[in-house]
C-alpha cells in the first residue's frame, strides 16, 4: 500500500517505511511497490520513485536488505515503460511488474502486439521483468498460457503474476518453465525440461490473490503476490510453512480462513484494506480521491468480518 496524509493527500513516508518493515518482520520475502494496491495510477513519476526509494531504504536500515523490492512500472508505450523501469532501478527496485498496455485495446489486444511489447520492454529494462496478468485492470486482456510461455523465453522475463486466478494456466506455465517451488515432502522434484531457452533466473509463478495461496502451491506455483498480505501476512506465511512441513490438513483449514477474510478485503478493495490496517495496526488512513473514504460504520463492518482471521494473525509469531 501507499500511504497518504489524510488532510493533504501528500505521501506519508514515515508510514510507508513503517509498513514495509512490519511486513518484512512478519516473514514476507519480497515486497511490491506501485502495484494495484499501491495506487500507482494516482502518483506522479517523482512520487513513485520516492515510494520505491523509501521502501528500499527502510528495509536496508532495518536489516532486511535481502528482501527484494518489486516495482510496478507500467506505461502504455514501450518507450514510457522502459523509462519507468530505469527510474525504478535508480530508486532501488530489483524487479519490475508490468501489465499489458490496454488503452488502445483494438490495436494492442492481440498476441503478436503483446509479444512485441513485452520483449521490447525486456530488452530495454535494466531490471528483470515479471509479467502481470490482471484482466480486470487492463480492459479484459487475459494472456493465455501459450503466450506467457512464449514471452517468457526472453532471458530477462523471470516470472508471472496470475491475478486472473486461473490455476490451470498457472499449472501449465509452471510446468513448461520449470518454475521454482517451495520445499515440500509431498511435492516430487520436477523432472521436466524447461522450455525456457536461455535462463539467468529460475522462473517464478506467482498466485495473484491470497485466497488461492495453497492452490498455487498444489498447482506447482512458487509464491504469491497478494494484497491481503498487507493485513494478514503471518497467515499467508504460515500456509507456506505448513505446506513445507507436509501438514496439508492444517494448511487446508487455514486456507479456508484466509480465503474468507481475503474475500472481504477483495470486495472492499483499497479503501477496505486501508481501513483494516487502520483498525488493527493504528495506521493506514485513506486512499487518494476519487477512491472512497470509508465511514466508521463501513470500517467496523470490515473489521467484524475479518475478526476471526485477525485473532489468529495476532497469535502467530513473526517469521523473519
Amino acid at each position: 500500500m501507499t500511504f497518504f496524509n489524510p488532510d493533504t493527500e501528500d505521501l506519508d513516508t514515515p508510514t510507508i517505511r513503517k509498513h514495509a518493515v512490519r511486513l518484512a518482520k512478519a516473514g514476507l520475502v519480497g515486497l511490491v511497490t506501485m502495484g494495484s494496491n499501491g495506487e500507482a495510477v494516482h502518483l506522479t513519476r517523482e512520487e513513485r520513485k520516492t515510494v520505491i526509494r523509501e521502501t528500499r531504504t527502510a528495509l536496508v536500515e532495518a536489516g532486511y536488505s535481502n528482501v527484494p523490492v518489486i516495482a510496478g512500472a507500467s506505461e502504455q508505450s514501450i518507450r514510457g515503460t522502459i523509462e519507468l523501469c530505469k527510474e525504478s532501478a535508480e530508486a532501488g527496485a530489483e524487479y519490475v511488474l508490468i501489465v499489458p498496455p490496454s488503452y488502445y485495446l483494438g490495436a494492442v489486444g492481440n498476441d503478436e502486439t503483446l509479444y512485441q511489447y513485452y520483449t521490447a520492454v525486456a530488452d530495454g529494462s535494466p531490471l528483470p521483468v515479471v509479467l502481470y496478468n490482471y484482466p480486470g485492470a487492463v480492459a479484459g486482456i487475459d494472456m493465455d498460457s501459450d503466450l506467457i510461455i512464449r514471452i517468457s523465453q526472453h532471458p530477462n522475463v523471470v516470472g508471472t503474476k496470475f491475478t486472473c486466478a486461473n490455476t490451470g494456466k498457472l499449472t501449465r506455465v509452471s510446468q513448461a518453465l520449470n518454475a521454482i517451488t517451495p520445499p515440500s515432502p509431498l511435492a516430487p522434484t520436477s523432472k521436466n525440461v524447461s522450455t525456457k531457452k536461455t535462463e539467468n533466473h529460475r522462473y517464478v509463478s506467482f498466485g495473484g490473490i491470497a485466497d488461492f495461496t495453497l492452490q498455487t502451491l498444489v498447482s506447482g506455483g512458487s509464491a504469491i503476490l497478494a494484497g491481503g498480505a498487507n493485513v494478514i501476512p503471518r497467515i499467508c506465511v504460515q500456509i507456506f510453512n505448513l505446506w513445507s512441513e507436509g501438514r496439508i490438513d492444517e494448511a487446508i483449514e487455514l486456507q479456508k480462513l484466509l480465503s474468507a477474510a481475503d474475500w472481504v478485503l477483495t470486495k472492499t478493495a483499497i479503501p477496505g484494506t486501508k481501513s483494516a490496517i487502520q483498525t488493527f495496526y493504528g495506521y493506514g488512513g485513506y486512499p487518494r480521491r476519487p477512491l472512497a473514504r470509508f465511514s466508521e460504520a463501513q470500517a467496523k463492518d470490515v473489521a467484524d468480518k475479518i475478526k476471526e482471521a485477525m485473532e489468529l494473525e495476532r497469535t502467530l509469531p513473526d517469521f523473519a
